[in-house]
């Protein structure tokens, strides 16, 4: 499913307030209740936001959102962000790539690298790249994740230690304000710690919608990594600790960028 602009302003106001209402919508955005429900209901349809009488509400803060769904949530920020990403890392250079669509966004950026060791625990990331004959990619071991092909568990984070690479590249399902980084799975934080830990340049790849959500499990803190790249910096906390701990601070929607 594709989001409209007005279905991904529904969205993140679905996350900020935990609940929308039909008739509120409606008059936001000047158009007709028919018109709300049926974005309503395609956005249910594709699992997004939960239908309730009268509007929808966003997914509990302890159960990420479906993979199929993720994927379309920002999805040109995040091609943007993996443009970026991918222009940090030069040739003959080894690197992980974490779970994450955004992770995965970075992955599709690297087709044109030459010489790349790719280690990874994300089926989506090693079953693109190994089309590509100058990129040699690595997969994890362990318990596949049925709902988007990741690689979790100790088998995982045990062949994760046995390398040393130039750059990893994670994602986060959600940015506190404390610069915690959050995601819901602790086998998968437990790979994502691993990686950090064997990683001599860690770059955090996500867009602001992560700011405006909340997660139960601790990855690490946003000064553990070294570039942080998003679309926009919306957390004003966030901009300052990136400026305190010599965190590079990418916005791949500023002018600048």
């Amino acid at each position: 499913m594709f989001l409209s602009d007005r279905q991904t302003e529904i969205v993140g106001m679905a996350k900020s307030n935990g609940r929308v209402f039909v008739e509120d919508l409606a008059a936001h955005f000047s158009v007709t209740p028919q018109t709300i429900r049926k974005d309503l209901n395609d956005l249910c349809d594709a699992q997004i936001l939960t239908r309730v009488h009268g509007g929808a509400t966003f997914p509990s803060g302890t159960e990420n959102v479906k993979y199929e769904a993720r994927r379309q949530i920002a999805a040109t920020e995040k091609q943007a962000i993996g443009v970026a990403a991918a222009g940090l890392i030069p040739n003959n250079a080894s690197l992980f790539i974490n779970i994450g669509t955004t992770t995965e966004a970075v992955g599709d950026a690297l087709t044109n690298h030459h010489e790349l060791m790719v280690i990874t625990n994300n089926i989506n990331v090693a079953n693109r790249l190994r089309l590509f004959p100058t990129i040699e990619v690595v997969i994890a071991g362990g318990v596949v994740r049925g709902s988007d092909g990741g690689i979790v568990g100790e088998a995982a984070v045990d062949f994760i230690r046995q390398f040393k690479v130039d750059y990893a590249v994670i994602g986060a399902s959600a940015i506190d304000e404390d610069g915690a980084l959050l995601d819901y799975d602790f086998r998968e934080v437990k790979v994502a710690q691993a990686i950090i830990a064997n990683a001599r340049h860690v770059i955090l790849v996500a867009d602001s919608t992560k700011f405006e959500r909340t997660a139960p499990v601790r990855i690490a803190q946003l000064p553990q990594v070294h570039t942080f790249i998003t679309d926009r910096c919306i957390a004003p906390s966030i901009r300052r600790l990136c400026q305190e701990n010599s965190v590079k601070l990418i916005e791949t929607g500023s002018a600048d960028a």
